[in-house]
């Protein structure tokens, strides 16, 4: 059985000398504490009757609001047990915390971004705000405008948070923190019907592709799960279920270069020092490592190389890797060792001007770079007449085409880095062709 009580938080004192005022939760034991966002002065406590003494200015007040959070959170208390539900207390303070049965769903999301950006996430926590500015757009979407203005205002909007960001007139924790407030939108709207219409806003208005489309389903659906986890909606409301909103994942085409065509970019003339000469070194030197990520590419410090191996962890996953380094790869080192300064000094010169200890500024400057990167690689791609969107991950893509159905696929399990051989076969399945064309051949061959 679950108990609850008004406390004065005596751990957080304020400059003032004031104390919190919160409601403890406590079952089995375990407590868990909802703050009011209320303090006051010992002097002003009631220990004895858990209230605010008559000589504080704003007892009734606090005390009604006191009075408020302690009914709502007893009544959820018993409705858990009349319906024997059993919820822990952590799910029991998700509950009283975002006020009964409907939830904001801004409210209830940002709180994962935060969380994502304090764990230093920022890739993950800088998509799914996009996706809750999505439906933002979405909710205040005007049918009646027509559609080439309305599309016209939603990029002026997602420009003018790209410019209010870059010169830090807005933060991201400033539009977490106007979500975490924003109640326009519950998961209790979130029905079947609500989601097929977002999912042709996004297509009509966004211009997005399924895959984009369905990234943006799956988070509402992760959501959705850690919600009903927690005691704050009822699955009777999950749109995922059954014969409800599916979400369909079709599979796209990896193409990837051709031995000859990266034959073609190592051979190019370019000058040395220029910014397509850089673009150029980066991406060989991720093709050789087996298509290895831009951003650790980037990141690779001089330090990172020892006895002929290349030592570093993954940023996806944080996965130790272990390789030897390909002879092709020495002279792109052998360059660009005239400019190291120390051994904790970036190989490649994309970082160089980043706060090493700010690991925000390092994910900024890291994602430009490959926006920077992007539009070299497409001078590349003319330059050497490659027919094919030169970029990155084409990187990865090619050295998977031209390894084909040669290496074992365990052995290409290890130089992905995939934790999971079944991951493998999927990945590499997009390069094996020779069956299927050798069985097509023997038919129409005759």
């Amino acid at each position: 059985m679950a108990t609850v009580k008004v406390i004065l938080w005596k751990h957080d004192q304020k400059a003032d000398g004031s104390f919190p005022i919160a409601i403890r939760i406590t079952k089995n034991r375990k407590p868990k504490y909802i703050f009011t966002g209320q303090y006051v002065q010992l002097k002003d406590w009631d220990e004895k009757e858990k209230n605010v003494k008559r000589s504080h200015p704003n007892a009734t007040r606090l005390n009604n609001l006191i009075l408020k959070k302690l009914s709502e959170a007893h009544a959820i208390v018993l409705e858990d047990e009349t319906n024997g539900k059993d919820l822990s207390t952590k799910q029991l303070k998700s509950k009283i915390k975002h006020k009964g049965r409907q939830v904001s769903f801004f409210s209830f999301a940002s709180d994962r971004v935060k969380t994502k950006f304090l764990k230093k996430v920022y890739s993950v926590a800088k998509s799914e705000l996009s996706i809750l500015f999505n439906l933002k757009e979405f909710l205040q979407l005007n049918p009646s405008m027509p559609l080439e203005q309305a599309i016209e205002m939603i990029k002026n909007n997602r420009k003018q948070r790209v410019s209010d960001g870059r010169t830090g007139k807005v933060t991201v924790f400033n539009h977490i923190e106007n979500f975490s407030k924003d109640t326009k939108l519950y998961f209790e709207d979130m029905n079947p019907g609500f989601l097929g219409r977002y999912a042709n806003f996004c297509s009509i208005y966004l211009g997005q592709k399924s895959r984009t489309i369905n990234n943006q389903m799956i988070f509402i659906r992760t959501l959705f799960n850690l919600a009903i986890k927690e005691g704050v909606v009822d699955a009777k409301h999950y749109p995922f279920a059954g014969d409800k909103h599916k979400i369909i994942i079709k599979q796209g085409h990896k193409i990837g270069l051709e031995r000859e065509e990266v034959a073609r970019i190592e051979a190019l003339e370019l000058k040395p020092g220029t910014s397509i000469w850089d673009a150029r070194c980066a991406w060989l030197f991720s093709f050789y490592f087996a298509g290895m990520r831009a951003s650790d590419v980037f990141e690779l410090k001089w330090r990172d190389f020892k006895n002929g191996r290349l030592f570093y962890a993954m940023n996806k996953n944080e996965k130790q890797v272990s390789l030897k380094i390909p002879d092709k790869v020495l002279p792109i080192l052998e360059y660009y060792k005239q400019q190291k300064r120390s051994k904790d000094d970036y190989v490649f010169p994309f970082l160089k001007k980043a706060n090493d200890r700010d690991s925000y500024d390092i994910y900024v400057k890291s994602k430009n770079a490959i926006d920077l990167l992007n539009k070299h690689l497409k001078r590349l791609a003319k330059l050497c007449d490659i027919d094919k969107n030169l970029s990155n991950h084409i990187a990865r893509h090619s050295f998977g085409n031209i390894a084909g159905d040669q290496i074992p696929i365990q052995m290409l399990q290890k130089l992905y880095r995939h934790s999971s051989i079944t991951t493998t076969v999927n990945y590499q399945a997009n390069f094996m062709h020779k069956d299927t064309d050798d069985a097509l051949e023997k038919v129409i061959g005759f």
